[in-house]
């Protein structure tokens, strides 16, 4: 069963991978939301460096020693293996391991116009421009992407509006996780196919994710 998050309940979190465009932005919106954040990276990076400059504890090596009892709960990046040693000693302590889409997808039910862009090509650059619309017209929309969107200085933005926009990705199925109220398919090719099996596979991934507005 998995652990449901309270937001409005701000705790202790670690992020495992808290470097990468999405996680660093996720751990940010958490921390806006007087959450206790702290997390790992492999390697130093000017990302980092900016959670770090907000109050965000980060280590640069991923050890058992970093896991405690004190965390709610652990979020994880699609590269973490469960041999991790991290991610191992949050599971041998029974702390909830929840993997960046089903936090991610959690978060979007916070919102009530959540808006999911996906599709094989163009995603970053088509939930930028999205933003950028919603910037321009004074929505204030929170945001989260898999990429730097330079008027923002971050792949997130925190707004104080109903309004969320997602980069919604199928690698992995990930976007199966996520609660979008309107959802942006941009289209549908022969991609990441170290996962699907072939275009069909893909198409049927994409079918569910059509389907869940329908729900």
């Amino acid at each position: 069963m998995t652990y449901e998050i309270n937001f409005h309940h701000p705790v202790p979190v670690y992020f495992i991978g808290i470097g990468g465009s999405s996680m660093s932005g996720l751990a940010e919106l958490l921390h806006s939301r007087h959450f206790i954040v702290s997390g790992s990276d492999q390697n130093r990076s000017p990302v980092c460096e900016r959670l770090e400059q907000m109050g965000i504890s980060v280590f640069y090596s991923q050890e058992e020693a970093h896991i405690s009892s004190k965390f709610a709960f652990v979020v994880y990046t699609a590269a973490i293996r469960q041999d991790n040693p991290e991610f191992a000693a949050a599971k041998k302590l029974g702390i909830p391991l929840l993997s960046r889409a089903e936090f991610l997808g959690q978060l979007m039910r916070q919102y009530k116009d959540a808006i999911g862009v996906s599709g094989t090509h163009g995603k970053t650059t088509t939930s930028s421009m999205l933003s950028m619309i919603f910037l321009e017209a004074g929505l204030d929309p929170t945001i989260s992407l898999g990429a730097v969107l330079e008027p923002i200085g971050s792949s997130s933005r925190v707004g104080h509006s109903d309004h969320f926009i997602v980069e919604s990705c199928e690698y992995t199925n990930s976007f199966l996780h996520f609660y979008p109220r309107h959802e942006i398919v941009l289209n549908i090719e022969a991609e990441h196919l170290d996962f699907f099996k072939d275009i069909e596979d893909i198409r049927k991934s994409f079918r569910v994710f059509k389907e869940k507005l329908e729900r």
